[in-house]
């Protein structure tokens, strides 16, 4: 585990591990538009959290449509440990501008804000089917956090769930050089 803190308190956490074990108000899933949550990390989130998951994915796109790339939709977490799931639609690398996962990650701590959460967990947002690098991926999303970190006022603590040890060792590395100066223990 990597650990750093802002001079506001803000806390930023990397930790090897399985996103839906995690201990933290919300869980935020890295999502498709339509929100069919069947592989990756969405697919864990539904088998671990329960069906009631999906069931108000599809609700919310019933009520509201596809969720834009970098826009994000809230449903109950269902047997999770967190309060929330906020489903994040990152953009797919090879279509996409990797720029649109700072509005993904900026949307995400906003939606945690006005939920009056004070706890986070991020998985790498568009790492997987989506076909971003894990290098990229970590760069845009440490620097969003480091960006929007002092407007925080609810939440305290961001976790970064990294679910292999190449991912771990990119984000730590990305994450390292991005925050020296905040770097806890």
């Amino acid at each position: 585990m990597s650990s750093f803190r802002f001079p506001n308190g803000v806390t930023v956490e990397l930790i090897k591990g399985d996103i839906t074990e995690i201990e933290a108000d919300a869980i935020v899933n890295a999502a498709n538009s339509y929100l069919e949550h069947g592989g990756g990390v969405a697919g864990t989130i539904v088998r671990k959290g329960g069906w009631v998951i999906q069931e108000e994915s599809r609700e919310w796109v019933r009520k509201y449509g596809p969720v834009p790339v970098g826009g994000v939709a809230v449903t109950s977490a269902g047997r999770l440990k967190a309060k929330y799931v906020i489903h994040a639609v990152g953009p797919r690398c090879d279509i996409e501008p990797i720029e649109k996962l700072d509005d993904a990650v900026t949307n995400s701590l906003r939606k945690a804000e006005e939920l009056n959460l004070t706890s986070i967990a991020f998985p790498a947002i568009s790492t997987g089917i989506f076909g971003c690098p894990y290098e990229d991926a970590a760069r845009v999303m440490v620097r969003t956090i480091r960006r929007e970190s002092p407007g925080l006022k609810n939440v305290r603590r961001i976790i970064i769930c990294l679910y292999d040890d190449e991912a771990f060792n990119v984000f730590d590395r990305v994450f390292s050089d991005e925050l020296r100066e905040y770097k806890a223990g």
